[in-house]
């Protein structure tokens, strides 16, 4: 079936273009702004929003007298955005380096991240913490709002925060913004959040700076990505005697199944799993050092997978961690995912995002074709 979008760019390459300090057009007018208290920075998947808030970051610690940056991110694969990076390299005066039992992107439990985070606060000598929105809702739960003066708070995936009452990770930033005079950076590439409820309130909205950076803009810039196609599948009956016609095992694929609220999903999302993986060819083995999963294709190549469908936190925190660290195109060939791997996580040689059902939002589409 045909594309029914299908787009060529440019390519002028202009996105991409560097100045003496090491940004891009995008980053620079974000550090243009850098005096800001409150910045709202929207720009596509891809756009170099992480690399723009280490220099506003930096910026803020060493000339501003900000004393701690907290980094706060969705997912602990997201942290992987904000390894450190030498940013002196190519021009800026301070590189991105922080101490590594601060990262809390990584495997554990959320008490032993709560006690890493009090003892960061506590630790006057440390300036820098990446952790998850869960991490920071409950260390807020535990510390007095106060522990916020004088901190840059960064929120990534800045639509999750919400209007609503009951959000807390909205309570969390209206009592920073309130009783602190902590500095904000919000981060987005969709600022709207697929519902009928407000990231923020007009009266709070109206304090942000916005800098805007649009996919026009950016997509020309794209060095490898040459063009886009959106197409669709129909099926009947369920969705499992379909997706082997649809799932090119010879593409570097991301596969969203079903949520198993959805009308699409059998309601067994890891039997949905192994049928997936029965469909690539024969199980050969599962690395256990990385969670990841061989399968030999009837034509005897080997396919590397991951599932981020597991429930076991163990399993998962190895898979997602080894994920954080690819660097070749050979690493992996398909991941699996249900909720994750939808937004914030950068595989730069994914080819085709395969997502089963209707999804609830333009933001999320948004999203799931940033991953390519």
């Amino acid at each position: 079936m045909p594309n029914f979008v299908d787009v060529t760019y440019q390519q002028t390459g202009k996105s991409l273009d560097v100045d003496d300090f090491g940004m891009r057009e995008m980053q620079r007018r974000a550090f243009n702004e850098r005096n800001s208290q409150y910045l709202l920075l929207k720009a596509p998947p891809a756009s170099g929003k992480s690399r723009a808030l280490m220099f506003l970051g930096l910026d803020k610690l060493y000339n501003q007298d900000l004393k701690k940056l907290i980094v706060s991110v969705p997912e602990k694969v997201i942290g992987g955005s904000f390894d450190r990076t030498r940013l002196t390299n190519f021009g800026f005066f301070a590189d991105w380096d922080y101490n590594e039992d601060y990262n809390l992107c990584t495997p554990g439990g959320d008490e032993k991240k709560v006690r890493a985070f009090r003892s960061f606060i506590e630790n006057k000598s440390e300036t820098i913490l990446i952790c998850t929105h869960a991490t920071l809702r409950f260390a807020f739960n535990q510390l007095d709002v106060s522990v916020f003066n004088n901190t840059l708070l960064a929120i990534d995936e800045f639509h999750h925060v919400s209007a609503a009452i009951e959000s807390r990770l909205g309570e969390v930033l209206n009592k920073v913004m309130n009783k602190t005079n902590a500095h904000i950076i919000a981060m987005t590439g969709s600022y709207f959040r697929g519902d009928n409820i407000p990231v923020l309130l007009p009266e709070d909205e109206i304090k942000f700076t916005p800098v805007t950076y649009n996919y026009y803009e950016q997509l020309n810039g794209y060095r490898y990505l040459k063009s886009l196609g959106i197409g669709y599948h129909f099926y009947q009956g369920r969705y499992l005697s379909a997706i082997g016609e649809v799932l090119d095992t010879d593409q570097k694929t991301i596969v969203h199944i079903p949520n198993v609220n959805a009308g699409e999903s059998t309601k067994r999302k890891h039997e949905e799993v192994d049928t997936i993986l029965d469909l690539i060819g024969d199980i050969e083995k599962q690395d256990p050092k990385t969670g990841v999963i061989h399968i030999k294709r009837k034509d005897g190549k080997i396919i590397k997978v991951a599932d981020l469908v597991n429930d076991d936190q163990k399993e998962r925190d190895k898979i997602v961690d080894y994920l954080r660290k690819i660097k070749r195109v050979d690493d992996i060939d398909i991941i699996i995912a249900l909720g994750m791997a939808k937004e914030g996580f950068d595989w730069p040689y994914c080819e085709h995002a395969l997502t089963i059902g209707a999804r609830g939002s333009l933001t999320e589409i948004i999203q799931i074709i940033g991953r390519a």
